[in-house]
């Protein structure tokens, strides 16, 4: 068993939809979780993430976790949203060092996966276009 654990911020957005693209996606072998950095626990998706995961024949029933010890210890891959992310799970978990990567880093891309908090649901639809083609990526990387 494989498993993927996903980090953005508040974990509302982003990670959500990460984490439900490849719970999609992958097959019985991987386990697929979602964190935030800043989250309050608890938080439904955004009403605009859930639209979107709607949109694209996924259920949303998401409820947001903050980044723990535990979540760090389940995980065999942590994959963040930005290099920001990235560096604030080394400091806070720095035995975790070969295991976290930002998810382009992972997929040999650079860069952060833009973050649509606050924007229009159009916005959200093109966070979504730039994750499914890096889910698909880290599938091929995981087989």
């Amino acid at each position: 068993m494989i498993r993927i654990l996903f980090v953005c911020t508040g974990n509302t957005c982003r990670s959500p939809m990460a984490e439900a693209i490849l719970r999609k996606k992958c097959g019985e072998n991987i386990e697929v979780k979602s964190a935030g950095i800043f989250a309050g626990d608890g938080s439904p998706a955004s009403a605009n993430t859930a639209q979107v995961l709607q949109e694209n024949g996924m259920e949303c029933q998401h409820s947001s976790s903050l980044l723990t010890q535990d979540l760090v210890e389940w995980s065999a891959c942590i994959l963040t949203m930005t290099s920001q992310h990235k560096q604030a799970i080394l400091h806070s978990f720095p035995q975790s060092r070969d295991k976290v990567y930002t998810l382009k880093e992972y997929v040999n891309s650079s860069g952060d996966v833009s973050d649509p908090f606050g924007g229009p649901v159009e916005i959200y639809r093109e966070t979504y276009a730039e994750l499914e083609p890096l889910i698909d990526q880290v599938l091929l990387k995981l087989k």
